[in-house]
């Protein structure tokens, strides 16, 4: 005979809280105090708990309804990816549902996506921890990651872009094309994948070219472009000598052509710039900015589609890298 499916009342006895409690943290009706409410998620995790929503959801096998889960929706990178993914569920004939992962007022509880909503998630970098994707994955709910490697321990499909080699590519443009042998590099924030990708690319680079790998020139930039404004003017202001910036992505170059030209410094004459991405604005800046095209748009496309055919029961290929290229504009010093 087949264990039973754990219950409301199960979750509340390991939880140490009442069924009413439970109700109040799956639903995110009410605030509820964060350790309560990560005491109760910890135990829906341990029992894999099904709420009776989602059971008769699953019983009726489709919502006909993709998630997609970001920890934020702000700057240019997202237009281009939300735009691909709307289009792809579009052409698949699905419905979208986006939720954001960032806290709300005083950590209070929100109602996230999952079976009993959606058919399948797209789960952007950082929007879910190790233990959700392992919930999810044990029981079998199709999932792909956007710019996130799948966990060692799982095996879920990922769709993200060349990282490493457009970075390599962008930066011996630098070296080889303008001589540059002093490269600032803008770190993306702590943990984030591109980030870490596009770092290696940097440093291969300056290794293929015989220039000795400076820690003094790598600071934050953390994807802003308030924080890359405020790393540039403290490279100023501590008199660090440097011929060129890569500014890790082109949101970042925003802040650093500000700071630049507050100090009176010129783009290109003085100082390269260049980022990565290509996006929306790119092309607008004053120089307009040398970068490498990121395919952000069909990212999103591309992973649609994997988890699409996933949730019909297809294999997909466990990780899909799409191909990065140099677009040469006049902030790196070329004339066009």
């Amino acid at each position: 005979m087949p264990p039973s499916r754990p219950t409301i009342a199960d979750v509340a006895q390991q939880a140490r809280v009442s069924i009413a409690t439970v109700s109040r943290v799956l639903n995110g009706s009410t605030p509820v105090v964060p350790e309560t409410a990560e005491r109760v998620q910890t135990a829906v995790t341990a029992l894999n708990y099904v709420p009776h929503s989602a059971a008769r959801t699953l019983a009726n096998h489709r919502t006909d309804t993709i998630g997609l889960l970001l920890p934020e929706i702000s700057g240019a990178f997202f237009q281009p990816l939300l735009r691909g993914v709307e289009a792809g569920v579009s052409e698949a004939g699905f419905d979208l549902l986006i939720h954001t992962t960032q806290p709300g007022p005083e950590n209070a509880p929100r109602r996230t996506l999952g079976e009993h909503n959606t058919d399948g998630l797209l789960v952007f970098t950082e929007s879910l921890d190790i233990r959700e994707l392992t919930r999810l994955q044990n029981s079998g709910f199709p999932v792909v990651l956007l710019h996130q490697a799948s966990p060692q321990s799982l095996n879920i499909p990922v769709v993200t872009v060349e990282n490493q080699s457009g970075a390599q590519k962008i930066v011996e443009h630098l070296i080889k094309i303008h001589n540059c042998r002093q490269i600032v590099f803008l770190r993306g924030p702590e943990g984030h994948e591109d980030s870490t990708w596009r770092e290696k690319g940097y440093r291969a680079a300056l290794r293929a070219n015989n220039i000795p790998y400076d820690p003094a020139l790598v600071s934050r930039g953390e994807f802003d472009r308030i924080a890359a404004c405020t790393s540039i003017e403290q490279c100023l202001a501590d008199g660090l000598e440097f011929d060129s910036i890569f500014t890790g992505d082109d949101e970042s170059a925003i802040g650093v052509l500000l700071a630049l030209r507050q100090s009176g410094i010129k783009v290109p004459e003085q100082i390269a710039v260049v980022g990565f991405d290509d996006s929306i604005f790119a092309s607008t800046l004053i120089p307009p900015l040398t970068t490498v095209r990121a395919p952000t748009e069909q990212v999103g496309r591309q992973a649609v589609r994997q988890l699409v055919r996933i949730i019909q029961g297809e294999v997909v290929e466990p990780r899909m890298v799409l191909s990065t290229e140099l677009v040469i504009r006049q902030s790196c010093g070329c004339r066009t």
